[in-house]
């Protein structure tokens, strides 16, 4: 009896080194998964400098907006937004095709605006600086009413969402760019194209299905989009440059400026494309 006990005692012993030691396995194992997942990406987060940028950009809107709506004009037809609106009469006034960010149809698309480019451009300013959220805005603003000026040139646009699209893509870029360095990137990747495709899809079929009273600029959505993407690749911060990641610098810069000329030379030549010029 007594060596039947001690042989049980031993087994149980033995069982449990066993358990212990496919413990360790498996925390070794969730230490790695941790450590692969927490990226050093999120350690550039800085509150200094303060990132501003969007919200002064949001602050110019608003007021620019409160200007015309104390005058009873908040539909984007009010002495602000007549001077700034892209209006495809006017191309002459090449400011348009920038200053078409500040005028906005409604409060909801003035808050809807505003939201989203604090929402994304604040957390990018903290890691990449003002002056890079700021050329990727920009670009996707110009990139936005260049392409709608030659594929849908009868089309007004009001609105951010060049920008808005721009600050999207831009995020795609950071995450393309610093994968390896970024926490949980493929979850954020699909969040942002999920994002970015249900807004774009959404603006189609409002234009050509549903017959919305309004024709949206959806082509300044995709343009600003792509600007934002290009352009993020080559501004933004890249954490660890590797071999692949410079080869797909150079190729963004040339695809991005090759398209902005085509699309200024298209817009300065191609006259019998466009509507007649108002005085």
């Amino acid at each position: 009896m007594w060596y039947k006990n001690c042989k049980q005692t031993n087994q149980c012993s033995k069982l449990s080194r066993n358990c212990l030691r496919i413990w360790h396995k498996v925390l070794k194992c969730l230490k790695h998964v941790i450590e692969y997942f927490d990226g050093t990406y999120e350690e550039e987060y800085s509150c200094w400098p303060p990132a501003i940028c969007m919200i002064i950009i949001s602050l110019v809107e608003i007021i620019l907006f409160v200007y015309d709506a104390a005058q009873g004009n908040v539909d984007a037809n009010g002495p602000i937004a007549k001077l700034f609106i892209y209006n495809p009469h006017r191309r002459n006034e090449a400011w348009r095709f920038l200053t078409y960010m500040l005028v906005h149809v409604g409060v909801v698309h003035l808050l809807v605006n505003l939201l989203v480019q604090l929402f994304l451009g604040v957390p990018l300013e903290m890691v990449h600086r003002w002056w890079r959220v700021t050329l990727v805005y920009l670009a996707g603003v110009a990139a936005g009413s260049l392409a709608t000026s030659l594929t849908d040139p009868k089309v007004y646009l009001a609105g951010a969402s060049g920008g808005v699209y721009a600050l999207i893509a831009a995020h795609i870029a950071t995450i393309i760019m610093n994968w390896a360095e970024m926490e949980f990137a493929i979850i954020q990747l699909l969040v942002f194209l999920l994002l970015a495709a249900v807004d774009v899809g959404t603006a189609v079929y409002d234009r050509y299905w549903r017959q919305a009273a309004q024709n949206i600029g959806y082509v300044a959505h995709l343009a600003g989009a792509v600007a934002g993407l290009l352009v993020g690749i080559g501004v933004l911060r890249n954490l660890e440059k590797r071999k692949w990641e410079k080869r797909l610098w150079w190729a963004a810069v040339v695809i991005y400026f090759s398209l902005m000329i085509a699309g200024i030379l298209a817009n300065i030549f191609w006259t019998n494309r466009f509507l007649p010029t108002s005085p």
